[in-house]
């Protein structure tokens, strides 16, 4: 049944959203969403508030996370889904993810500080719910709040990002741990947004091919950050590999996301979703 509306990736406060659990709750069943799953980045605190706002809602709840990964020297973010949040080795993996940012946001800081932008870690940490969490998301936000830039767009074309003042690369966890936890916590280990990283085709299916075989199981077809293409060119490469395919808007705040809670199109039809695997 792929008419479900099932939106399996989003963020709350505990990372770098700006709603609580129980609001993205709320605003997902608005947007007539059945099937929900928060996925903080690294953090998996917000987890029980989350599942009792969804069910008492009448929505069903997977949990979730959103683990960031270094793979080929960039950043890769693998959600895991229907994940017992309780679970020791996650919680101690996700703990040794999140303890690099404090140091990063005080490089990120430095730099900024280099030319001119005075005080960006304690502007940021304003915007932070998590401190732990701390985030180039939180930096752009203050960045756009002390008006040197007018939106978030206009911070990552010109700051933040490689090249430009505040970039601060992060050794995030390792492919092959991320999934372990994940698939050790009962969950199922699913790429996020393969449309947004920068690798070329062969590097691309190195990743599929690697996460296949430590176990990984999916892959986000229908997301926030892909064209009406993409959604046609990960259903190819989520029937070649055999993965499960995942569907999530990937919210984070009303004012900065381009796609609501529960508003993407359809998985297309020939696809096995990944939320038929928690009935």
């Amino acid at each position: 049944m792929h008419t479900l509306n099932a939106d399996l990736h989003c963020h709350s406060v505990v990372s770098d959203g700006t709603l609580t659990p129980e609001a993205l709750a709320c605003r997902a069943h608005a947007n007539g969403v059945q099937v929900w799953s928060l996925t903080d980045h690294d953090e998996v605190g917000g987890q029980e508030r989350a599942k009792k706002a969804a069910e008492d809602l009448g929505m069903k709840y997977i949990s979730g996370v959103e683990i960031s990964v270094t793979w080929c020297s960039q950043t890769v973010h693998i959600v895991g889904l229907g994940i017992d949040h309780t679970n020791a080795a996650l919680i101690e993996g996700l703990y040794q993810t999140r303890n690099g940012r404090s140091k990063r946001a005080q490089e990120i800081a430095a730099q900024l500080d280099q030319i001119g932008i005075k005080n960006a870690y304690e502007g940021a940490l304003q915007f932070v719910g998590n401190p732990e969490l701390i985030s180039r998301t939180h930096f752009a936000r203050f960045l756009v709040d002390s008006g040197v830039c007018k939106d978030t767009n206009e911070v990552f074309a010109n700051y933040l990002i490689e090249g430009k003042p505040g970039y601060v690369g992060h050794e995030w966890a390792n492919l092959t741990d991320a999934v372990n936890w994940i698939t050790q916590a009962g969950g199922i280990a699913v790429i996020a947004h393969p449309g947004r990283y920068n690798y070329t085709s062969l590097q691309l299916d190195e990743l599929y091919g690697q996460f296949k075989d430590m176990g990984g199981r999916g892959i986000e077809v229908v997301t926030g950050s892909h064209t009406k293409d993409e959604y046609k060119t990960f259903a190819k490469v989520a029937l070649q590999h055999g993965f499960l395919a995942s569907r999530g808007s990937d919210f984070h705040s009303p004012t900065e996301s381009h796609v609501d809670l529960g508003t993407l199109p359809d998985l297309p039809s020939q696809l096995q979703p990944v939320w038929l695997e928690f009935q």
